[in-house]
């Protein structure tokens, strides 16, 4: 066990109320813990106020105050959220420096590019050591849409030594926008259980949706989805369960009720703590994923590793992970309607002939891999 200079991770994204909130935050959260296996590592994160505290005997988190809001959702042009954002920029920065100065650091990674690549960016050329930039979708396909903050983004990126991003499209997609090489490195949580029984081999089936209320993640496309599907389908259903919480959580809890009113078996609950989504996920036969913006979501990776097979829209990588793999159903096309006729015919597959598929795409979603490839790389290339 290493007891030199502490790998600094700054992010936008772990665990604060622990509600399961914070998706790609359990990813860093367990990132960290690996990496702590060989490293000190310290943590730049969002939290209800700046303080340090100790995650664990080797990981220590620097916490900034940020929104309840997530900062992605603040609108610029709106006076309050402008100031929202300023004071995070100034407080993720703020933070960052006080992580630096806490004890020697030899490198630091940036999850994600914005606003925490142009942190580690600056404090990196102040302390001289090298920073890495991981990239999401969100970075790329929505930050990267703003002419002035794409030239930033780009900027960030290729200053960094080592660039990555969790999707095979995406990093061919955040190369073009950085004019250098961007690496595909996925993103996953680790889990604590896998499937014991076996996959269902016949209706009715249980059918999971779990992530945020967000018109990315295309709730209400399934939501108008779920209306299409007529008495056949639904005679093949034995529960959807819609779990999660976000800014269409209006529109959500509305059309479920009309659901449940009609007698439909639906089930509607928050965000779920880790083993309560491990549960959900244990307990479902299709996942479903109807992202209208999408590279791998982490809750995909879960999907594989707890042998729940996958209904999704053909977004990011998912359409060449799940038609190759053959790990579930791909829409032919973003909408309601093709997303209702993946829905049927999933119902009238078994998800028990995937099983084998489903074993081997969750091999490429291995933690402890991917926290060896990120210091073996590094230090190969240095």
């Amino acid at each position: 066990m290493s007891d030199g200079p502490a790998i600094l991770l700054i992010t936008s994204s772990f665990p604060i109320k622990g509600d399961g909130s914070e998706a790609a935050g359990a990813f860093v959260a367990d990132l960290a813990d690996e990496l702590a296996s060989s490293r000190f590592v310290k943590v730049v994160a969002p939290g209800r106020r700046a303080e340090v505290e100790s995650w664990s005997a080797r990981v220590q988190v620097h916490r900034y105050p940020t929104s309840e809001a997530p900062l992605s959702t603040l609108k610029p042009w709106v006076p309050w959220d402008a100031l929202e954002i300023l004071r995070t920029l100034r407080s993720g920065q703020k933070a960052t420096e006080a992580a630096m100065a806490s004890g020697p650091v030899e490198r630091i990674i940036a999850l994600w590019v914005l606003p925490c690549g142009d942190w580690a960016m600056r404090s990196a050329k102040r302390h001289g050591v090298p920073y890495a930039a991981w990239a999401l979708g969100s970075d790329i396909w929505s930050l990267g849409r703003i002419p002035f903050v794409r030239r930033r983004l780009a900027q960030v990126m290729r200053g960094a030594s080592k660039r990555w991003a969790d999707g095979v499209q995406l990093a061919h997609d955040a190369e073009t926008i950085c004019g250098a090489g961007v690496e595909f490195l996925p993103s996953t949580r680790r889990t604590a259980r896998r499937r014991i029984e076996p996959l269902r081999s016949r209706a009715p089936y249980r059918l999971l949706f779990l992530g945020r209320w967000h018109p990315n993640k295309g709730i209400d496309l399934l939501l108008d989805a779920l209306a299409m599907l007529g008495n056949e389908d639904w005679a093949l259903i034995e529960r959807v369960v819609v779990c999660g919480g976000g800014p269409l959580e209006d529109i959500v809890r509305e059309k479920m009720s009309a659901f449940a009113s009609n007698g439909r078996p639906v089930e509607l609950r928050g965000f779920l703590a880790r083993e309560a989504a491990e549960q959900a996920l244990l307990d479902a036969d299709w996942l479903l994923i109807p992202s209208r913006v999408e590279s791998i979501p982490v809750v995909f990776s879960d999907a594989m590793k707890m042998r729940c097979a996958v209904v999704a829209m053909p977004v990011g990588d998912l359409p060449g992970l799940i038609n190759v793999s053959r790990v579930g159903v791909v829409a032919r096309e973003v909408s309601a309607r093709a997303f209702a006729g993946a829905l049927s015919e999933a119902l009238r597959n078994s998800p028990a002939v995937l099983g084998d598929n489903l074993d081997q795409t969750a091999v490429q979603f291995d933690l402890p891999s991917i926290a060896d490839k990120i210091l073996k790389r590094w230090d190969t290339a240095e």
